[in-house]
């Protein structure tokens, strides 16, 4: 089995990729909009946002100045022994001075840097328990500028889809150029109001070329991206035909008189990855390695 210091190293390789490296979803999507691009303006800055992507892999340097803060979603074995999150903290902790990523968590009243992206309650970890015999890490390096513009609504029932689509809408044009366009939106339907906030979170773990298994779900999605798109904003908003690049909604089910809706916005570099550990030693990163 694995000790503490195998997590270590797999969560050091595990944010190397991840602030390097796009998901494939992702960087197809941004290649297929700047291909679509027409006007000068927009096109020049989706050319930007391309160059970096490719220059950030030659270079094996992070895509973006802000690496975030960690957000981990594990899966461990109902027989794991291993202490998984002692040995995520001192990868965090390594990955920052090694990767490098920069300090980012910080104390929210003294605003005191402890230099290591390790504080209270951070990184971040939702634990799930499954039958399986491997480890499974994933992590959301997720920026202020795109986490600052998250909002939630807590609806009236009668307000229904179109409320919801009201508040989708406006969360978009009130954010404008500070997320970094063009975006990713996570959506949280349902619930309560820390449950749909959760779940907008989650819900960009998927890639955003797959679409809800829900009929009703996926056909909100594709609405939600369209009427997003007219809105013309554009990348880093200045205009164009892409404002967003995905909208992935998650639900759960609510009290009949509460109607929860959360949006988690990312920028254009939606970065995770996954990196599942096996008992015979074997590491595959799923994210970046297939």
């Amino acid at each position: 089995m694995f000790s503490e210091g195998d997590i270590a190293n797999a969560t050091v390789e595990l944010l190397r990729k991840t602030v390097v490296k796009l998901p494939k979803d992702v960087e197809d999507a941004i290649r297929k909009a700047y291909a679509s691009e027409t006007d000068e303006v927009p096109r020049m800055q989706m050319k930007a946002i391309v160059d970096n992507i490719d220059m950030a892999m030659e270079t094996t340097t992070p895509m973006c100045q802000d690496t975030g803060v960690t957000i981990f979603y594990v899966a461990v074995p109902r027989d794991c022994r291993v202490d998984v999150a002692k040995g995520i903290v001192e990868g965090v902790r390594r990955a920052t001075k090694e990767v490098p990523l920069r300090p980012n968590a910080v104390h929210p009243i003294t605003r005191k840097n402890p230099g290591d992206n390790v504080g209270e309650k951070m990184p971040y970890i939702t634990w799930h328990m499954h039958d399986k015999d491997f480890i499974e890490i994933t992590v959301m390096t997720k920026g202020a500028g795109s986490e600052n513009m998250s909002q939630l609504a807590m609806l009236t029932p009668s307000q229904g889809l179109k409320g919801i689509k009201e508040f989708v809408l406006n969360t978009v044009l009130r954010a404008g150029s500070n997320p970094c366009p063009p975006t990713i939106l996570g959506v949280g339907i349902g619930g309560s109001s820390d449950i749909a906030m959760k779940i907008a979170k989650e819900a960009l773990l998927r890639p955003i070329n797959e679409r809800h298994k829900d009929p009703e779900i996926a056909k909100l999605e594709t609405e939600l991206l369209e009427a997003i798109n007219m809105l013309g904003i554009g990348p880093m908003g200045l205009g164009g035909k892409t404002t967003c690049l995905g909208v992935n909604i998650e639900y759960a089910y609510c009290h009949t008189a509460s109607l929860p809706v959360g949006i988690n916005v990312q920028c254009w570099c939606g970065r995770r990855g996954t990196v599942r550990m096996y008992p015979d030693g074997k590491t595959a990163y799923l994210t970046h390695e297939g």
